[in-house]
């Protein structure tokens, strides 16, 4: 896959600034990216993109170039979900596709819930809505998303790093053969432990508004990756497809499958996004 070249730039946004990156030309995609992952998380996956879209990919405000006005001040994911409205509200005057991923799939659910007028269409892989979830399964989720917090605090950011890939059921052996998987960074180090400090406790208290989505249900499409079996993300894709009306899509790979395998998960994205529906 050949790199593009990616435009730069930063968006004042109430309480933060942004810094975003624009590959390729034609309708806007947005890509909201799962864990602790950067503007540069989806490059592969962008660059497999940017001959059909002008794909936008950010980091989230205090992640890598985004810094907060206030760091005191609580996160949600319904900030992220504004933050995304402030992006989409510079960048274009018309409705825009999204692709979400894991946290990023839950932000853009939140950002539809909240401004359906500024979403084409949404693609939403594996978000982790544990509210659809059956009581048992809700709880034994809850437990598990508990125990990396705990762990964070207790051990540090790579033992939680560690139990968080169990509970997303995420295989970094199941990957295309020229991902290289990325090196331990101070930058990294500070992503993931402002993820698992502020990020991860927000994805566990965060409740949808399914009845706002219910009404928006035509504009998305829950996906599920096809090698990620029965573990949390996975069910809860299914089970909000079955919450919304709406069937679900397989794609490549397992949980993180648009970093693993890029080649595979853009072309697959590429045939949901020009589907009749998009």
């Amino acid at each position: 896959m050949i790199p593009t070249e990616s435009r730069t730039s930063m968006l004042k946004v109430p309480g933060a600034r942004l810094h975003y990156e624009l590959r390729g030309s034609h309708p806007l995609l947005l890509v909201v990216a799962g864990g602790d992952g950067d503007a540069r998380a989806n490059a592969a996956l962008a660059d497999g993109l940017a001959d059909r879209y002008t794909v936008l990919t950010y980091d989230r405000r205090g992640l890598s170039a985004s810094t907060i006005d206030d760091p005191a001040q609580p996160i949600t994911l319904a900030t992220h979900a504004e933050d995304v409205h402030h992006l989409l509200a510079a960048l274009t005057t018309e409705p825009a596709r999204v692709y979400g991923s894991s946290i990023g799939a839950l932000i853009a659910l939140e950002h539809l819930a909240r401004h359906p007028g500024q979403v084409r269409l949404l693609v939403a892989h594996e978000p982790p809505a544990v509210q659809v979830l059956p009581e048992a399964e809700r709880a034994a989720a809850d437990a598990a998303q508990r125990e990396v917090e705990e762990t964070f605090a207790a051990e540090g950011t790579f033992a939680a790093l560690a139990k968080f890939l169990v509970v997303a059921g995420i295989d970094p052996a199941d990957r295309e053969e020229d991902v290289v998987l990325p090196r331990p960074s101070r930058e990294r180090q500070a992503n993931l432990e402002f993820f698992l400090t502020h990020d991860a406790p927000a994805v566990r208290r965060h409740r949808l508004d399914l009845d706002a989505l219910r009404s928006a249900a035509g504009r998305v499409v829950p996906a599920v990756g096809v090698s990620s079996g029965p573990i949390m993300p996975y069910r809860c894709g299914v089970l909000l497809a079955a919450e919304l009306g709406v069937p679900y899509a397989g794609f490549p790979g397992g949980h993180n499958g648009g970093v693993l395998r890029p080649k595979g998960f853009s072309a697959r994205l590429r045939e949901v996004l020009t589907s009749e529906k998009a």
